[in-house]
């Protein structure tokens, strides 16, 4: 059997890429099987559980209409203990019936600058895995992870392997791709920089499903529903979508059976996806919290949140966008009905993290296409300035649940909003804003969007 190795065994996998290959499996197909493992010691509770199930787990998802389902996925079929030298990993890519490595990585934890540069100068943890694999230690970011791993393979004669991102990164193949490179070449690696060059491929993939954290009524309603206890389940909107470049160096499943769009570029879907949905998503987060509300549905459904994540996506997103091969409004308008979903129970928490990686990758490029046309800024202007209103209020200890952001600097975020002029300051950030800080045309665009979240956040309690 030939295996996909999977690295983070997270909801979003398990909601996602499993129940694609889970489906293949079912109609008959089961030449390929998941085994999945973790870089670092996370959820150790829900993989000895996956363990406990022999790697099955059952999925619920609900409409927008609240129509729940429920099914019993099995693809996963190894879940590695993690450990510390990754060598239950390195047995597995070593193998040449692996023949892809898949990950599921947040934006921060690719530690790329605007320019997609390696940034060491930033990422403490980053310049630690350096150097824990010069000193022929095992690395534990996606890139010292993969170097361990690679060598591994490497040093087998195990064959090609195609590198698969499953996440939300821009150009993630070819930006992923970049990194692992540049982390080889710091390295000093040259064999392994030269093997990887021919024997691996990153193809680039768009990935969409809303997945929330599990909760504990998630296992209450599956035991009810099912009669299964089962600590690994999990729950997701009914809407999934995969499209993948066709860019495999040894082989892959055939996914367009069960619905993958298998694409020569995946560029139009990617733009839509990231400025459409991501960028509304973290819109709706930040506004949400502004006023109170603890989940995604609750901003969703109130006028004027929904407003604002309509006009960005209006008046800025779909002009530069077009023309495309997708119904971009009939885009939007799905996605804001999936953000409306109450069933979800998607939190404020989750969706609002990481904007120190997230403004750059899905709200500043919006900026640039509009400012290069001589545009108005003033709709996508509202995203960084309800985070900035968001970031004042963090700054205050006034956000109500614990704010995660792998790329921030808490030291530059709370000198950023103790200054005399925080949007001016907000502005000149180079981590968020790389050529256009300091732009006037950003500064005076944002001075007016601060003023409206100012008046929306004072006005508009929930």
């Amino acid at each position: 059997m030939t295996t996909i190795l999977h690295l983070g065994l997270g909801s979003f996998h398990r909601a996602h890429q499993a129940l694609y290959l889970h489906q293949l499996r079912e109609s008959g197909d089961t030449r390929w099987s998941l085994t999945g493992g973790n870089l670092r010691p996370d959820m150790l509770d829900t993989i000895a559980a996956l363990q406990a199930q022999g790697g099955a787990y059952t999925l619920e998802t609900v409409t927008p209409q609240g129509v729940r389902s429920y099914t019993r996925i099995t693809s996963i079929q190894r879940v590695l203990s993690y450990q510390d030298d990754l060598a239950p990993l390195v047995a597995v890519v070593a193998d040449p019936a692996t023949r892809i490595i898949s990950f599921t990585v947040t934006e921060a934890g690719y530690y790329l600058d605007a320019q997609h540069h390696l940034d060491l100068a930033t990422f403490p943890d980053l310049r630690a895995d350096l150097n824990a694999v010069k000193a022929g230690r095992t690395g534990h970011t996606i890139y010292g992870g993969l170097v361990t791993l690679l060598r591994a393979r490497m040093q087998a004669d195990a064959g090609p392997v195609t590198l698969m991102n499953c996440d939300n990164l821009r150009h993630n193949g070819e930006r992923s791709r970049g990194g692992l490179l540049q982390f080889i070449e710091t390295l000093g690696d040259s064999a392994l920089l030269a093997w990887v060059l021919a024997h691996t491929t990153n193809p680039n993939a768009m990935v969409d499903r809303i997945t929330p954290r599990p909760t504990p009524d998630v296992r209450k309603r599956v035991k009810a529903a099912t009669g299964v206890d089962d600590p690994a389940a999990l729950m997701g909107e009914s809407f999934i979508q995969w499209v993948i470049e066709d860019n495999f160096i040894a082989g892959r499943p055939e996914w367009e059976k069960v619905g993958v769009e298998m694409v020569q570029s995946v560029q139009a879907h990617e733009e839509a996806k990231i400025r459409l949905l991501n960028a509304t998503h973290s819109c709706i987060a930040w506004a949400g919290t502004l006023v109170g509300y603890q989940f995604i549905h609750e901003g969703t459904l109130d006028p004027v949140i929904r407003q604002f994540a309509f006009d960005y996506v209006t008046d800025d997103v779909i002009p530069v966008l077009s023309p495309s091969p997708i119904d971009l409004a009939g885009y939007r308008d799905v996605v804001l009905d999936r953000f409306g979903n109450p069933a979800i129970l998607d939190t404020n928490q989750r969706v609002a993290m990481d904007a120190f990686a997230k403004i750059p990758a899905m709200i500043a490029p919006t900026f640039h296409d509009r400012l290069a046309r001589g545009e108005s800024i003033n709709s996508v202007a509202m995203l960084p300035a309800l985070f900035l209103a968001y970031l004042q209020r963090w700054h205050a200890g006034q956000i109500t649940y614990t704010y995660q952001d792998q790329a921030m600097d808490p030291a530059t975020a709370h000198a950023i909003c103790k200054a005399t002029d925080p949007v001016a300051a907000f502005c000149a950030d180079l981590t968020l804003w790389g050529p256009l800080a300091n732009d006037e045309r950003l500064v005076q665009a944002m001075r007016t969007a601060f003023n409206r979240v100012t008046l929306f956040a004072r006005n508009h309690r929930s």
